[in-house]
């Protein structure tokens, strides 16, 4: 457990600094609108992917003159890791304090709800595994928690027929396991799920894992872990700017994590339409 007093100390070291606390999920949501409305003009995240979503779901399309950092605390940190920003609280602070920041891609969701991300949204039997994942495993194994999930969804393994439109210009009919729109490279605290996928060029990377054996599926899970997945015959990889998905049965989309509804879904880039602090080249 983390000395949350000897924390906020630190963290105040960044100048004008104010510190709130989130105790449930939308918290972050509502103190982002909260130091909107006060005109401020950075927002940091010390915690998670659920928490940098948070931000970016209340930051939205019309805040792009306001920076965002992070202070990775979480359980995943895909995107940080994404963005190679250090795991070190104090080193985390001296980005912030110096202020380099990148133009980054803002993706946004339309399923059942409006919803934005900046890393990856996966549907399917990804799913399935946010389903199962409860804030106390999550405590509990820390990023084991993603394995612990998928080992309690696995016997509700399904394939699903699936309708996928890119850029209005290929459509793909196909039976998948898994359906993954990728901003950021990494998923499950630090798979390599999108290992060639930029931030900023205004393109999602498309993973979709088709239906295969119980053994190829085996070996696919290795190739993941390898990160060289993309060369599998299971795997079809594209890349748009806009993606449609409709499937049967209707699948559950997650973004950066946290389970947000169902499709059919519409995703679309908004080019570089968020600045966050990152470390200088």
């Amino acid at each position: 457990m983390r000395d949350v007093d000897a924390l906020v100390k630190r963290i105040r070291r960044i100048p004008k600094a104010e510190v709130c606390i989130t105790s449930k999920r939308g918290a972050a949501v509502r103190l982002t609108r909260t130091a909107l409305r006060k005109g401020c003009k950075l927002i940091v995240a010390a915690g998670g992917d659920g928490t940098v979503n948070e931000i970016v779901n209340a930051l939205g399309e019309k805040n792009s003159g306001v920076r965002v950092g992070v202070i990775p605390l979480g359980t995943g940190n895909d995107f940080a890791r994404t963005l190679r920003l250090p795991t070190d609280v104090d080193a985390a602070i001296d980005l912030l304090r110096a202020g380099k920041t990148r133009r980054v891609d803002l993706v946004r969701v339309t399923s059942d709800r409006v919803r934005y991300f900046v890393n990856v949204s996966a549907a399917g039997f990804s799913g399935l595994v946010d389903e199962k994942l409860t804030p106390k495993m999550k405590k509990t194994w820390g990023p084991l928690a993603y394995l612990r999930g998928a080992a309690a969804a696995l016997p509700e393994l399904r394939a699903y027929r699936t309708t996928l439109s890119l850029d209005n210009t290929e459509s793909l009919r196909l039976s998948l396991y898994n359906v993954v729109i990728a901003n950021g490279r990494y998923v499950a605290g630090g798979r390599l799920i999108a290992p060639e996928a930029s931030v900023d060029d205004g393109l999602l990377d498309i993973v979709l894992i088709q239906k295969r054996s119980a053994a190829e599926l085996a070996l696919l899970a290795a190739q993941v872990a390898l990160g060289n997945h993309l060369l599998s015959d299971a795997i079809v990889f594209r890349r748009a700017a806009k993606v449609t998905v409709n499937s049967r049965p209707v699948m559950c989309f997650n973004v950066d994590g946290e389970l947000v509804g169902k499709g059919p879904a519409v995703f679309e880039v908004i080019p570089r339409a968020l600045q966050f602090i990152v470390a200088a080249k």
